[in-house]
């Protein structure tokens, strides 16, 4: 809900404010597309795009987090916002309400720092002004860790079933061949799927490691539990275990 109020009040405040205003001499010189891009976006997206100039050079570490709830299109948007209302119910199900934040939240982190690393690498060729936005890094991060809960639950792709497992094992092949090949029209945007998939899968893998952001019971607050029950533990890894393929198959 979060992603689509931004995105409309975005939009709301760019056309309620004046275009920004350049020197004459800025449409002289040759501009790359990104630079056009970035003077186009709404106040928002504006302030809170990643990028290695702003992000890195200009200090501005906020834009690790922030990129993650701006987008560029209304399609840009649903996409993500569907992979979020399909994905994120297994996933916090799973976590709980907290870790699943932290999980969600991390895997996007993840993608900005995995398209850091790339374009810092060289393996990306890539200017450091380019911009990044959108949900999706934490969304495959999301797609990633539903294949490994819920592998054989079906959903349709563009009127196609196929299992959770194949669209997450899909998705990933088709992002590392965009980023390593250096084909791709959106190589950076893969990139951070790519980046988020993979902390999705090592999170899944080390469940422990968000134990930190887990909640606690009021039993544990008060320091223990009555004789004779279960532990708190205990109580929420029954609570958040369900076979979702009974209510996505039927």
């Amino acid at each position: 809900m979060l992603n689509i109020s931004i995105f409309f009040v975005d939009g709301i405040l760019q056309r309620a404010s004046p275009p920004p205003e350049v020197d004459e001499t800025y449409f002289d010189s040759p501009r790359s597309f990104d630079q056009w891009t970035i003077l186009t976006m709404p106040p928002i997206e504006r302030w809170g795009y990643f990028s290695i100039e702003k992000a890195i050079y200009g200090g501005q570490v906020w834009r690790f987090l922030t990129f993650q709830f701006l987008h560029a299109s209304p399609t840009h948007l649903l996409f993500n916002m569907l992979g979020l209302y399909f994905f994120g119910p297994i996933v916090e199900a799973q976590f709980g309400t907290r870790r699943y934040l932290a999980f969600y939240l991390g895997c996007g982190l993840a993608g900005a720092v995995t398209f850091l690393l790339l374009v810092l690498g060289r393996v990306l060729h890539t200017a450091p002004v380019t911009p990044l936005v959108g949900a999706s890094a934490g969304i495959f991060g999301l797609l990633v860790a539903a294949a490994m809960i819920a592998p054989d639950v079906e959903l349709f792709y563009y009127f196609i079933p196929v299992t959770i497992r194949f669209a997450a094992i899909t998705g990933m092949l088709m992002a590392a061949y965009a980023v390593f090949s250096d084909r791709g029209f959106n190589a950076g945007g893969e990139a951070a799927h790519l980046g988020g998939g993979i902390l999705g899968y090592a999170l899944m893998k080390n469940q422990h490691w968000l134990n930190p952001f887990a909640e606690r019971s009021r039993d544990s607050a008060r320091g223990g539990t009555e004789a004779g029950s279960s532990s708190p533990r205990r109580r929420r890894a029954r609570r958040y275990q369900k076979d979702w393929s009974k209510d996505l198959n039927r």
